[in-house]
């Protein structure tokens, strides 16, 4: 009984999850509904007041500074006119030949420099649909290619990306946002390549089917003039900064400062290993905020009100995936999960690399969440691969590339909200375009994932 009440409330959770109702209701509701189903409904508020709560409120207070600091850069991105300025540049100077490679390249850009999936794709789409239109490639490819570029390798895969989906492993292995370069790249070369020859074949069927862009008005927009694009190359300055940042705070500047007061019981006695790369996000996207800002003051109508909105727009994604969390410290309290966590730990004996992938992975696709079914994994289990990483010498920047890598697959569900979102964007449908997302988002970064498990099962990190 114990395990069934996990398991129908993991699938209502997906169900309700896909047909819109918040996940600020529905975690707390359906980990009480698990609970009560698993016979111990005596402790509902025990559990939802000391366990939940303390779990969602764990997570808020580890990651809320990556989250406010990076929607704050979104917005700023986005306001100054710099995440398009970049896209445009690159759609003009690859020209209408790579139109699904410029449109690809320009979410990946601006992703990996710290820009959120969501800006990005308001950013790009009014470009990708006026470069689709005026090449006649069918519109319903354009999700397809903002995938690739902005929830595949820059998402999970490349070495220093500040997303927080390479951020939430840092904590809990010690590690940084570097972990493990070598299999991260070969990660995104297959993402990169895969993506683009599935997109480059069905832009070949559709020209041999004599298919153009469509009959398509909705959310069709003007660009701006060419007189209110800022430079290209100012505007490419902040995604460096965070960039570069994050690696000589992480690799050179921090390691030097007098870090010995982290031991101490008032800052949780803790080593500079779990909180070094988290810091050099924070500082490196603080750099690249101020940059923007001085060099836009005088010209964004009005820097406080971005600041503002970029603030207040973190506070849903935040407390969305810390929902999540708190969801998941319950179901680790309920007796049918020890039965769950011993089979899962068991799976693939003596390489837990595997368990951690499947374990991971399934979480994403039932919460429709990268950083939501992370979290949850982590959170329970995050101590336990330590520990079976120190047991089998396993490097933890491998078991954290896994981990990243295996947020990003069945995450991209039908009911994963930024998919949703992408779409609604976009003015399409799910019948139209999510085979292209389906293979671009889910279909390669699995076969990434199990690359990289493979290489690292035979040569360890690298």
């Amino acid at each position: 009984m114990d395990i069934f009440a996990i398991v129908l409330s993991l699938v209502l959770l997906m169900y309700f999850a896909y047909r819109g109702v918040s996940v600020l209701i529905l975690a707390p509701v359906l980990a009480i509904l698990a609970v009560v189903l698993s016979g111990v409904g005596s402790q509902s508020m025990g559990m939802y007041t000391q366990i939940f709560m303390e779990g969602m409120g764990s997570f808020a207070v580890k990651y809320f500074p990556l989250f406010l600091l990076g929607a704050i850069f979104g917005k700023l991105m986005q306001d100054s006119g710099y995440a398009y300025a970049i896209a445009k540049t690159l759609v003009t100077r690859l020209g209408d030949k790579h139109a699904m490679l410029s449109v690809v390249l320009a979410c990946a850009i601006l992703t990996y420099g710290g820009v959120s999936a969501f800006v990005v794709t308001f950013a790009i789409y009014p470009i990708a649909a006026a470069l689709f239109r005026h090449v006649n490639i069918p519109k319903r490819l354009i999700p397809g290619a903002i995938c690739i570029g902005a929830l595949t390798l820059t998402m999970t895969a490349l070495p220093g990306t500040p997303s927080i989906h390479n951020a939430i492993p840092m904590p809990y292995f010690e590690t940084d946002a570097f972990a493990a370069p070598g299999l991260g790249i070969i990660a995104a070369i297959i993402m990169l390549g895969g993506g683009m020859l599935w997109m480059s074949r069905q832009l070949r069927i559709a020209r041999v089917n004599n298919e153009g862009y469509g009959n398509h008005t909705l959310n069709e927009q003007d660009s701006p003039s060419n007189n209110d694009i800022p430079n290209f190359w100012l505007a490419l300055l902040p995604i460096v900064i965070v960039i570069s940042g994050n690696y000589v705070f992480s690799k050179i500047i921090i390691p030097l400062w007098s870090n010995s007061y982290l031991a101490d019981e008032k800052f949780g006695g803790v080593e500079l290993s779990s909180v070094i790369g988290i810091w050099s996000i924070i500082l490196s996207l603080v750099l690249a905020c101020i940059f923007v800002m001085a060099f836009n003051f005088r010209k964004m109508d009005s820097v406080k009100e971005s600041l503002n909105k970029g603030a207040m727009g973190s506070l849903l994604p935040i407390f969305n995936t810390a929902s999540e969390v708190g969801y998941g410290s319950v179901i680790a309290t309920l007796a049918g999960f020890a039965i769950i966590k011993q089979y899962l730990m068991g799976f693939a004996p003596g390489n837990p690399l595997i368990s951690e992938a499947i374990m991971i992975n399934v979480l994403a696709g039932i919460t429709g969440s990268a950083s939501g079914g992370l979290g949850i994994a982590l959170e329970i289990m995050g101590a336990s691969y330590m520990q079976l990483a120190e047991q089998y010498n396993i490097d933890p920047e491998l078991m954290h590339r896994i981990a990243s890598l295996a947020a990003g697959g069945l995450d991209s569900l039908p009911h994963n909200g930024a998919i949703i979102t992408m779409l609604a964007i976009c003015g399409l449908t799910h019948r139209e375009s999510y085979r292209d997302i389906f293979v671009t988002a889910v279909l390669v970064p699995l076969i990434a994932l199990i690359t990289v498990i493979t290489l690292g099962t035979m040569f360890g990190s690298f």
